[in-house]
């Protein structure tokens, strides 16, 4: 497995939920990392998602737009995050979209499982603004994106037009990432690593984008092979304006990577056992970011009405609406009380026994949520060292073979 050097990218706040079985439960519900209550962050704002309401056709999440772990500084960007105070409205029966082509917008394009907004590969300008060759986010804003590669539109929406590293653990290759986030048309998003075959087996590999930079010389032709006039070339390949800069630059090369023309794929994940179709963040072999990084061009599904566009995702919640209460739901857990830790206090090692299923996985999270530990396991009984951890409460998510997840609090004294 690969490490990350900071703490600011490895797994943010954790959903507030103990889960049952995987195939029991629906993600759309239960993948939403929702705040209590109180919980601040960016100058003072409530974080993540608010609130998660239901009704037999829709999910509506309602958030802030300002995530549970720290963000900033940004260089080279005036503006700052605000309240957006947004309602998405996404669909619980996601379908193909078989027509034509339904383009991703500028602004926001989905939403992550903490409320904060997912933009496309575009920064908003072109050359000569023309609209024909597209500036590429993050080859042109990338120098204002904080650490957890995000920064703020005019408005004061805080968003990722790439991986937002710092909401899961983007460098972990040994198990399949987890779902991360959900685009407009209702599919899902995962982050960088799935089985290496639809069907789930083949073990963990990382996801490739089938977007390649094209083998051109100056740009005078669209990736479909359109032959532009001259008023419509782009600039010089060279050192201000280098290939990769434009989204124009790259095209889709059919097998050439794991994922489709939208970056995605059908195939099993471990929170739709049945099969889903679902996007995939895109790094490459450094786990930097690969185009087109989220979403592609276009929307695989069929879009809903109210969260794109001018003054959108401002959604009304009708009347009929429940609230999931992932506390009293229904959704019981399934043996939760078959995990035990101790000693609790620990002044330094800490035993986790499972009574029935071994253990995968052990996140430790400190008391903002950030993951300070991580180990992977295939024993019933795990012992975990943490005297180079500070003094302080901390919780342990514990994730067992079968796709349990447990949340435990503990102290290191």
């Amino acid at each position: 497995m690969r490490h990350h050097p900071t703490l600011r990218t490895a797994t943010a706040l954790l959903p507030l939920f103990l889960a049952c079985p995987l195939a029991a439960q629906d993600p759309l519900l239960t993948s939403w990392i929702i705040n209590p209550g109180g919980q601040t962050g960016y100058a003072g704002i409530a974080t993540n998602v608010e609130s998660v309401y239901h009704t037999a056709t829709d999910v509506y999440v309602s958030s802030t737009c300002i995530p549970g772990y720290d963000i900033g500084p940004w260089t080279a960007n005036p503006n700052l995050p605000a309240n957006q105070d947004f309602t998405f409205k996404i669909t619980r029966n996601p379908v193909e979209n078989t027509g034509n082509p339904v383009n991703t917008p500028l602004g926001h394009i989905g939403v992550w499982r903490n409320g904060v907004s997912i933009f496309n590969a575009r920064d908003g300008m072109s050359y000569n603004n023309q609209g024909v060759w597209n500036r590429d986010a993050l080859v042109w804003e990338g120098i204002s994106f904080d650490d957890c590669l995000g920064h703020a539109a005019g408005n004061g929406e805080y968003h990722h037009h790439v991986s937002p590293n710092c909401l899961y653990f983007h460098l972990n290759d040994e198990v399949h990432s987890d779902l991360i986030g959900y685009a407009f048309d209702g599919f899902p998003i995962y982050g960088a690593h799935a089985f290496a075959n639809t069907d789930g087996t083949g073990g963990i590999t990382r996801m490739r984008s089938s977007y390649q930079l094209r083998t051109i010389t100056d740009r005078s032709t669209l990736p479909n092979g359109t032959v532009l006039p001259v008023n419509q070339h782009g600039p010089a390949i060279d050192g201000q304006y280098p290939l990769g800069a434009f989204i124009e630059d790259y095209a889709f090369v059919s097998g050439s990577g794991d994922l489709d023309v939208h970056n995605g794929r059908f195939c099993i994940t471990p929170d739709h056992p049945g099969g889903t179709y679902a996007y995939f963040v895109t790094l490459n072999e450094q786990y930097l970011p690969a185009y087109p990084y989220v979403l592609g061009p276009a929307y695989h599904g069929t879009v809903q009405a109210g969260n794109t566009g001018p003054q959108s995702g401002h959604n009304t919640i009708p009347g009929n609406a429940v609230l999931y209460d992932p506390l009293s739901t229904g959704m019981a857990s399934r043996a939760l009380d078959q995990l035990e830790l101790y000693p609790v206090p620990t002044s330094g090692l800490l035993w986790i026994q499972s009574n029935d299923t071994p253990v995968r996985q052990v996140d430790v999270l400190d008391a903002l949520g950030r993951s300070v530990l991580r180990t992977n396991h295939t024993e019933t009984m795990v012992s975990m060292d943490l005297h180079a951890l500070p003094v302080g409460s901390y919780q342990a998510r514990i994730t067992t073979a079968d796709g349990r997840v447990q949340v435990r609090p503990f102290v290191r004294n």
